[in-house]
């Protein structure tokens, strides 16, 4: 049997490769108000946030308060570079039509923007409508909040819950969920970049390809068998 009754995913960067494009799209914002970041900023500081973390961690760390209209005007260009660079993680389609247990989406990103994502690189269908947003909770990662709402809705006690995740912020989240939480480290934006998860996880992994090696139960065909 597998030894989990349901996959939890986050969904930039694990899913999809987007985190190297938004960190592209929101340093380039930043600069324009005289906030200048780099990659290992957005790594350590911005990624796996929600909006209001991240608005509130430029402010804090910069005296810079952000207009009202950034985050429109950051995720209308993020969206319009999506269209033409987004898409999914090597090797994730084919791990997805193989598992023995239901998965489903949790990420900090708008409901338009994650569902945009996950249309765009032929993923929504396998989710629907189980893409579940920060939104939809009080406190997003690093609080389990989001995680916690998905097991609730999935019908799955979060002992028995996989968590794959790629941020620090979703990994602590899902060890506060009192899930399994595996490091996910094969996205763009963390290459050449420290990939340590900080003891959040249980494992770690840089390819897709690679997951059904550490847990053979969890594919349909071994369950099967």
């Amino acid at each position: 049997m597998p030894s989990f009754d349901l996959i939890i995913l986050d969904c930039d960067g694990v899913l999809i490769d987007s985190e190297v494009i938004s960190a592209r799209v929101l340093l380039g914002h930043l600069a324009s108000f005289g906030v200048m970041a780099d990659m290992h900023d957005f790594r350590t500081r911005f990624l796996g946030r929600s909006w209001p973390k991240v608005a509130a961690e430029v402010r804090s760390a910069s005296g810079v308060t952000l207009p009202d209209d950034f985050e429109a005007a950051y995720r209308r260009t993020l969206l319009e570079a999506f269209e033409h660079e987004l898409h999914a993680m090597p090797g994730v389609t084919e791990v997805l039509a193989q598992l023995a247990v239901p998965a489903c989406v949790a990420t900090s990103s708008s409901p338009p923007r994650a569902r945009r994502s996950l249309e765009l690189t032929g993923l929504l269908d396998r989710f629907a409508p189980h893409v579940f947003t920060a939104s939809e909770v009080e406190h997003g990662k690093p609080a389990p909040d989001l995680f916690l709402h998905a097991a609730r809705v999935m019908g799955a006690e979060p002992a028995r819950c996989l968590v794959i995740e790629d941020s620090m912020p979703g990994m602590a989240a899902g060890q506060a969920a009192g899930m399994q939480v595996w490091h996910f480290t094969g996205g763009s934006h963390l290459a050449g970049g420290s990939v340590g998860h900080g003891g959040l996880a249980h494992r770690s992994f840089d390819n897709w390809t690679q997951f059904f090696d550490m847990e053979p139960g969890l594919r349909a065909s071994a369950r099967a068998s």
